[in-house]
């Protein structure tokens, strides 16, 4: 049982003050650990989504790219448009036909 003295309760908060002062830098710590988390993971996905890839300007060049491909035998390739850089990219992942392109 905690006394009820001011003086009493007083060194009892400073006592556990001291020994739970590093749980404030903690949750600091874990924000700051989130963050770079996040930006690794954006880095990451960007590398694997754009950076990686060859890009075309237009989608006309990615479409003459995909019938040079095609001439050479790769079949089943189509385009996109990147979200990152804007250009358009060749996949060979089938997505549905957009009229919007």
């Amino acid at each position: 049982m905690t006394s009820r003295k001011p003086s009493a309760r007083a060194r009892q908060i400073a006592a556990f003050k001291a020994e739970t002062e590093d749980f404030g830098n903690a949750f600091d710590r874990e924000r700051e650990r989130t963050r770079e988390l996040e930006q690794h993971r954006e880095e990451a996905l960007y590398e694997k989504a754009c950076a990686s890839k060859m890009r075309y300007a237009t989608k006309g060049e990615a479409l003459a790219a995909i019938a040079r491909c095609e001439a050479r035998g790769t079949r089943g390739l189509t385009c996109y448009r990147c979200s990152y850089c804007g250009g358009w990219h060749l996949t060979s992942h089938h997505y549905p036909k957009r009229d919007a392109d």
